[in-house]
């Protein structure tokens, strides 16, 4: 028997589930929803897209190199708790996870949890993620993942913890001054590499700020005018990478330090773990209290 789409749409609502666990629920069961429903009870499927709705603002980075060196992965898997993230269960999934962005180097976050699990695997990534949910209890996502390939410069990486992870393509210097300059965007986290590489909305934006809040000095036109360009070499110098001082010398910039080595930053990417994710504010006084009015 077809499964349509209109049966998979319900049985998505009423589990809770994700498409292709009520797509494949559907298959075995020839269409019927109610046995589809207990399967799924069974497996744990149900109470992991329950749990899917959760915040997932912990985690940790992965890095990986591949392709003899040319290339670098860095991957962000989510869950709630830190303590979930050290587990060998998390670890093997994200093993998994990486292992397929090496070899299949998918476009999307989509198309990477569509393919299997292991090589010649029936199971997909994201079935794997929801049978993990359904055995830890907790939520996971896999939020983002990004690779860099080069062809005549150099790519590596640089992990803080488990918790900010920097990968970097370089033409010229050594794998210090990678190192060096990874270690770098983890602690500094710039923008962009250059004035160069700095949308120009956002350019644009920043001086209309700076011009508005110039204006109210009363200064002349031509003095505001030169105070903006001022500022805004000032803020092109903090949120870029070559404009940066150093970290490990402030006496020095980025910029200066690669000019030095006669090499150059191509791009990179850095991750923080649960960036940018709001997080539920639990008062845990609060919640007894509303379970207490509640029982009354």
């Amino acid at each position: 028997m077809a499964v349509t789409a209109a049966q998979v749409k319900e049985l998505r609502e009423r589990t809770g589930s994700g498409l292709m666990e009520c797509k494949k629920a559907l298959v075995e069961t020839d269409g019927d929803i109610e046995a589809a429903i207990e399967a799924m009870r069974k497996s744990g499927l149900i109470k992991a897209g329950k749990k899917a709705g959760r915040v997932a603002a912990d985690g940790a980075i992965f890095i990986e190199t591949t392709d003899g060196g040319k290339a670098v992965a860095i991957l962000e898997i989510n869950c709630e708790t830190d303590f979930v993230a050290k587990g060998d269960d998390f670890q093997g999934f994200a093993a998994k996870v990486m292992a397929r962005i090496l070899s299949d180097k998918p476009a999307s976050v989509e198309e990477l949890l569509a393919l299997p699990a292991a090589a010649g695997s029936a199971e997909t990534l994201d079935t794997a993620r929801q049978e993990l949910i359904a055995k830890i209890g907790e939520n996971i996502n896999v939020r983002r993942f990004n690779i860099i390939k080069t062809e005549a410069g150099q790519v590596g990486g640089y992990l803080h913890g488990v918790r900010i992870g920097v990968i970097v393509e370089m033409n010229g210097g050594d794998d210090v001054l990678l190192k060096d300059v990874a270690m770098h965007v983890a602690a500094s986290s710039p923008v962009a590499v250059s004035e160069a590489d700095v949308p120009a909305d956002a350019v644009a934006k920043e001086r209309e700020i700076v011009m508005a809040q110039s204006a109210t000095s009363g200064k002349p036109q031509e003095i505001i005018e030169k105070m903006v360009d001022g500022r805004m070499r000032k803020y092109l110098a903090e949120i870029t990478l070559v404009g940066q001082p150093f970290v490990k010398d402030p006496d020095t910039t980025v910029g200066k330090l690669l000019d030095k080595a006669g090499a150059s930053v191509v791009r990179f990417t850095r991750f923080e773990v649960g960036e940018g994710i709001e997080k539920k504010e639990e008062n845990f006084a609060e919640e007894v209290m509303a379970q207490v009015r509640g029982g009354a």
